[in-house]
């Protein structure tokens, strides 16, 4: 396969798809933040997640929040939830390492790091330096839903106050892949489009929007905000493959 047939392929998520939100050092939010999905933390306690007011299942296996309409796991939790997200964990660092590893950009430090306004086709962006989102930008998928972004970013991005990530041409959430060097600021009252892949945090400001999923190396820190989870496809099969989430099937709200 060539290097272009490659990057055009989908980012394989693992079993960390079936987490709107997932992090290596917790999850802070403040009161008006609605997640559709589950959420989780590895290998840490429930006591890095605050502000979701949990509240332990008797199994002990999961918590609720009324912010969370799915359910929300830590390492602290009984079996088999810690190796199911040991598993998850794994599967979000191979993730990360599989979208930065891929070779022969079709666009390399588009517009110097600085977007406003583009339209970007399907293929494989790398930057190598900050990537500023400064106005809107649109993913157009030509017409084919199964069109696919891969967005390499050498250092962080940054999604400004008000800035939207809009979709046409049968784009979806689910296949742009967005994979960061230094982590990511989502500004305030902005909407955030992708799959997001951190090698540190992610920071979600004040009113802002998200479709798709939040994978951070570290920690993720929310602020009255809307947050609805993907899932790539195909998934079926993932969702089964260890019993750990047999808990979660039926909870998933596909979108």
């Amino acid at each position: 396969m060539s290097s272009g047939a490659w990057a055009a392929t989908v980012v394989n998520l693992g079993t960390a798809q079936n987490f709107a939100v997932l992090s290596k050092a917790g999850i802070t939010t403040t009161a008006g933040t609605t997640i559709t999905d589950n959420i989780g933390v590895s290998q840490i306690a429930a006591t890095a997640m605050t502000g979701f007011g949990l509240i332990l299942d008797l199994s002990g296996q999961f918590s609720t929040s009324s912010l969370v309409t799915g359910q929300v796991f830590a390492a602290n939790y009984s079996i088999p939830t810690p190796t199911m997200l040991g598993v998850a964990i794994g599967d979000m660092g191979i993730a990360y390492t599989d979208a930065a590893g891929r070779s022969g950009p079709d666009f390399l430090n588009l517009s110097g790091g600085i977007l406003n306004g583009q339209t970007l086709a399907a293929g494989l962006y790398r930057w190598a330096s900050a990537l500023s989102v400064t106005n809107s930008i649109t993913f157009d998928g030509g017409g084919g839903s199964n069109s696919v972004w891969v967005l390499q970013v050498d250092n962080r991005l940054i999604l400004a106050n008000g800035a939207n990530i809009l979709l046409s041409g049968g784009a979806q959430a689910q296949n742009i892949f967005w994979q960061t060097a230094e982590g990511a600021t989502l500004g305030t009252n902005s909407h955030f489009e992708g799959m997001l892949l951190t090698a540190t945090d992610i920071a979600v400001q004040t009113g802002a929007s998200v479709k798709g999923n939040l994978f951070a190396q570290t920690a993720v820190t929310l602020d009255a905000n809307n947050i609805t989870g993907v899932i790539p496809e195909p998934s079926a099969n993932l969702l089964l493959g260890l019993g750990g989430f047999v808990m979660i099937v039926s909870n998933r709200r596909r979108i």
